[in-house]
C-alpha cells in the first residue's frame, strides 16, 4: 500500500514500474503506456527519465507535445538534465524556437525532421509532427500533456512509432475544438476527445498507471484538490502540515484585503468575497481588489519557507488567474496603474493569465478571479471541472480567491444539467459538484471585503 509509504518511496516505487513498463515490457505488453498525473506531480522529470533510459537502452525517440511553449521547455529541461544526449528540435518553418531551447551544445534545431534523423531524441509539436512523412525512424515515442492532445491530432501521428509512453493530467482543461462536439460523444472514435480517453476506449488492456504525489501542492491545498477533482485517482502532498510557511515583513494595516493575505499563509487558502451584485464580466470592483491583493502581498514583503529553504515572495512567484482574456488584460491594466510589474514588462513580473495560458506552471501564491463571480447564471465554459483546477491549483503555498457573494445561490439555480451519453465513462466529478466542494471549503477561511 503506497499509503504506508513515505511521499518519496511512493513516488519512486510509481516512477520505477513506469520505467519498467516502457523501456522493458514484459512480452505480449501493450504497446502503450499511459501515466495519470495530479497536478506538480513530476510529469516532466518523468519524461526526462524515461526519454534517458530509453536512449541508454540503445534507443532513438521522438517526443510529442501540444504546443510550442511545452516543447521548448521539455528540450531545456532534457538538454540540461542530459548532456549526453543529441537532441534535435523540429521546428515550422516561420518560427524559431524559444532562446532557452537553443542554448545548449546538444540541441540541433530544423525545419526539416531529414536534418534530424540521427539525433537521439526528436521533439515537436503534435501539429508539426502531423506533416512528416518520412518512414518512421523511432520505435518509441512519448507524448508528454497527453490530455490535452485531441485524437484525432493522435490518429495523424501514430504512424510515425511503434510503442508510446502517454503522460498527463486527467484533471485539467479537456483538448481545445471551435466547433460543437455532441454529435461524437459517446463514440469511441470521437474526434474530439483526449487522445489518452480514445486509447483506453479502443485498448481496455492498458492499465494505467499514475503518479501518487504532488510536489507542488502544499499539504493545506491537496486534501482539496484531490477530494474536488481527482476522487477516483487520489492523490497525496509530498510535505506535511506546516512545512511550508508564508511570514510578511511587514505588519498589516488592518484591512480586509492584509486580513486575508494572513488567513491565506496561515491556511493556505483565503476567500476575499465582495457583496453579493449581478456584474458586467470586467467587474471593476472585483478587479481592483484582485489588484490591491497583488500589490499587498509585493509591499508586505513576503517570504515563503519550504523544505527548499526560504525566498522571497517576488513578482515572478506571483500569478493571477481568470476564466477570460478580457478579465485578465483588465487585472493588468490595473496593475500597471498600481505600479506593479506585469508579465509584458522586463525583469522579475507578475503573471496575468487565463486558465488555459496557467496549466503546467508553477508558483509561490496566486490570485484567482472565481469564474462565477457575479454572473446571473453557470454556463458549460465556467462549470468546467478543468477550468476550476487549474486556478486552484498553480500554488506551493497559498491561493486566494476573489469573488462576490452569492456564488452558492447560483449554483443551486443552475443544477448541474450535462447531457448523459452511452459509451463516456465517468472518471471524473463535474463542474457543478466541484465547484460545490471548492466553495463550502473556501467559507472557512472567508473575509468580507466591503463595496467601496
Amino acid at each position: 500500500m503506497t499509503a504506508d509509504l513515505t511521499p518519496g518511496a511512493a513516488a519512486d516505487r510509481a516512477v520505477a514500474a513506469i520505467l519498467a513498463a516502457v523501456v522493458a515490457p514484459a512480452p505480449g505488453a501493450p504497446r502503450g503506456v499511459v501515466v495519470d498525473s495530479p497536478p506538480g506531480a513530476g510529469k516532466s522529470t518523468l519524461v526526462v527519465k524515461a526519454a534517458r533510459e530509453l536512449v541508454a537502452a540503445g534507443e532513438k525517440l521522438m517526443i510529442v507535445a501540444q504546443t510550442n511553449s511545452q516543447v521548448d521547455d521539455l528540450v531545456d529541461r532534457l538538454a540540461a538534465k542530459g548532456p549526453e544526449l543529441r537532441i534535435g528540435r523540429l521546428h515550422a518553418s516561420d518560427t524559431r524556437p524559444a532562446a532557452e531551447a537553443l542554448r545548449h551544445e546538444n540541441v540541433t534545431a530544423s525545419a526539416k525532421v531529414a536534418d534530424l534523423l540521427e539525433q537521439d531524441v526528436v521533439i515537436s509539436t503534435a501539429a508539426k509532427w502531423q506533416w512528416v512523412k518520412t518512414e518512421a525512424p523511432w520505435r518509441h515515442a512519448i507524448v508528454d500533456e497527453a490530455y490535452q492532445m485531441r485524437s484525432d491530432a493522435l490518429l495523424a501521428v501514430a504512424r510515425l512509432f511503434e510503442r508510446a509512453l502517454f503522460v498527463g493530467d486527467p484533471g485539467q482543461l479537456d483538448p481545445f475544438t471551435v466547433v460543437g462536439t455532441e454529435q461524437w460523444a459517446g463514440l469511441s472514435y470521437d474526434p474530439s476527445g483526449s487522445a489518452v480517453v480514445t486509447l483506453l476506449a479502443h485498448n481496455p488492456e492498458i492499465r494505467p498507471h499514475r503518479l501518487p504525489v504532488s510536489w507542488r501542492l502544499p499539504h493545506s491545498a491537496a486534501g482539496l484538490i484531490s477530494d474536488a477533482f481527482y476522487p477516483y485517482t487520489p492523490f497525496r502532498s509530498g510535505t506535511g502540515p506546516g512545512e511550508r510557511r508564508l511570514t510578511a515583513a511587514r505588519r498589516t494595516d488592518g484591512g480586509a484585503v492584509d486580513a486575508a493575505i494572513d488567513v491565506a499563509a496561515e491556511h493556505g487558502w483565503a476567500l476575499l468575497e465582495l457583496p453579493a451584485r449581478r456584474t458586467v464580466r470586467t467587474d471593476r470592483q472585483a478587479v481592483a481588489a484582485v489588484a490591491d491583493t497583488v500589490r499587498r502581498l509585493l509591499e508586505r514583503e513576503l517570504s515563503a519557507h519550504s523544505e527548499l529553504g526560504t525566498t522571497p515572495v517576488s513578482p515572478d512567484r506571483i500569478a493571477v488567474g481568470t476564466a477570460h482574456r478580457d478579465q485578465a488584460a483588465a487585472v493588468r491594466a490595473a496593475l500597471v496603474a498600481l505600479g506593479v510589474p506585469v508579465d509584458e514588462t522586463a525583469g522579475p513580473a507578475v503573471t496575468v493569465d487565463t486558465a488555459n495560458r496557467l496549466q503546467g506552471r508553477e508558483y509561490d501564491v496566486t490570485v484567482v478571479l472565481h469564474p462565477l463571480s457575479g454572473r446571473a447564471d453557470a454556463t458549460a465554459f465556467h462549470l468546467e471541472t478543468g477550468r476550476l483546477c487549474v486556478l486552484a491549483s498553480r500554488h506551493r503555498h497559498a491561493c486566494i480567491v476573489v469573488a462576490r457573494a452569492g456564488i452558492a445561490e447560483v449554483l443551486a439555480d443552475h443544477p448541474s444539467a450535462d447531457p448523459v451519453s452511452l459509451g463516456v465513462t465517468v472518471q471524473f466529478p463535474d463542474g457543478w459538484e466541484a465547484n460545490h466542494a471548492v466553495l463550502a471549503h473556501l467559507q472557512r477561511h472567508r473575509v468580507a471585503l466591503s463595496a467601496s
